[in-house]
């Protein structure tokens, strides 16, 4: 008689947690689960769509309506932790590879290219995608609102690359600065922030504001760096959560930041693009709270349950990252085209019934994304089924939709 499914769910978590090696550190594994994972459930449940009278669908957000999404956001965008995770595992991936005798730079090489070809393999399948849409009747809107969709959470690789550049950089400002090294960035966001938006911000140039993408988000990843080296302890990881808490209701409370973690459509403020002070208000928060719950969430993923959905997250990262928002397109599409309004989908996110409509459809996403990613895991890999004949035509597919997109965006 076969196993019931439970029972070989078990089986299973039992043959993978006695694979996994005891010097692995199962709590950092955790965090970036989690983390990832709220990229997804945010952007299904912070954006929407409408249906215009053509049948096309446009983005749309319940931020713009409904006012108490917006504490939603300061749970879903896991982004401190993220980066923290990140800046954590490439100073251990960089001490290994110099160990093995592999140089900085050819370390930056393989690890940009892990990153970089589930990038151009979603792009590269957009760009075959878009005629094959115009063919069957898409309307021309909903191409254009599945294109920005799908390049929108991409900037996320372009920034942890460019983080990940400057890890020797990293380690030599822990190294002698210690927590400063995170400190001095605060501070000058804090200054940009005080330009930008004090009493004499109409004569402040608009440009002043990108000076906070790089110090930005390399807090939290500095924190990472930190924290691998073992210069962030309790004591100092209490003094985040707390200090990065009163900085949080001060900016939002006296101060008047917009409480919304993510750009609302037509608000004059933002907070992550680039980011304020309030983005690394909550990144202190978020990391102070990861360190001090690591030996608690390393202790329960002890067990085989928990840890086995851990490890499939972290064995499928970059293909949740670059296919969730086809998958919502995978759904909404042909709804919007057979069945008209569906709540939570193609009408407009203004409602409860819509937020309930949307708790429901997030299944029907996920077995979406779960189908897609049966087939476009092996980009992950190396590219061994294309030719290097294909591997062009697939570059310069890439290419072509990148330049369309972000003509779009």
């Amino acid at each position: 008689m076969a196993p019931g499914p439970l029972t070989a769910l078990r089986r299973t978590a039992r043959q993978v947690d006695a694979q996994t090696p005891d010097t692995r550190d199962r709590a950092l594994d955790g965090l970036r689960a989690l983390a990832l994972l709220a990229v997804p459930l945010g952007h299904w449940m912070l954006g929407g769509f409408t249906l215009s009278p053509d049948g096309a669908l446009h983005n749309a957000s319940p931020l713009s309506s409904l006012g108490f999404f917006a504490p939603l956001s300061w749970l879903l965008q896991m982004l401190g932790v993220f980066f923290l995770v990140g800046g954590h595992s490439s100073v251990r991936s960089l001490e290994r590879a110099r160990a093995r005798g592999t140089g900085a730079a050819d370390w930056l090489r393989a690890r940009s290219v892990r990153l970089l070809r589930p990038v151009l393999g979603v792009a590269a399948v957009w760009a075959l995608l878009i005629p094959l849409l115009h063919r069957l009747g898409v309307p021309e809107g909903t191409v254009r609102t599945g294109s920005v969709l799908v390049v929108q959470p991409l900037w996320y690789i372009a920034v942890y690359l460019g983080l990940t550049a400057l890890t020797p950089l990293c380690v030599a400002a822990a190294r002698r600065f210690g927590g400063w090294s995170a400190g001095v960035l605060l501070g000058s966001v804090a200054v940009v922030d005080v330009l930008r938006y004090g009493p004499w911000a109409h004569a402040v140039p608009s440009w002043v504001a990108l000076l906070n993408i790089l110090p930005g988000w390399l807090f939290a990843y500095q924190l990472g760096v930190l924290w691998a080296r073992g210069g962030l302890g309790r004591r100092t990881a209490k003094v985040l959560l707390l200090g990065g808490g009163a900085l949080f209701a001060v900016l939002l409370l006296v101060f008047h930041y917009p409480a919304s973690m993510v750009g609302v459509p037509g608000a004059e403020r933002t907070n992550s693009h680039p980011p304020s002070l309030l983005v690394l208000a909550l990144a202190a928060v978020q990391c102070g709270a990861a360190v001090l719950l690591k030996e608690r969430i390393g202790r329960a993923l002890r067990r085989p349950l928990l840890w086995l959905p851990v490890v499939l997250v972290n064995l499928s990262a970059m293909t949740i990252f670059c296919w969730h928002q086809s998958a919502m397109l995978a759904v909404a599409v042909p709804a919007g085209a057979a069945l008209g309004a569906v709540p939570g989908l193609t009408t407009s996110p203004d409602s409860l019934v819509w937020v309930a409509g949307r708790l429901a459809l997030l299944p029907l996403f996920a077995l979406a994304l779960v189908a897609i990613g049966r087939s476009t895991r092996r980009f992950d890999g190396p590219w061994t089924f294309l030719s290097r004949t294909w591997k062009a035509l697939a570059g310069a597919a890439a290419a072509a939709f990148a330049v369309y997109a972000l003509g779009m965006v």
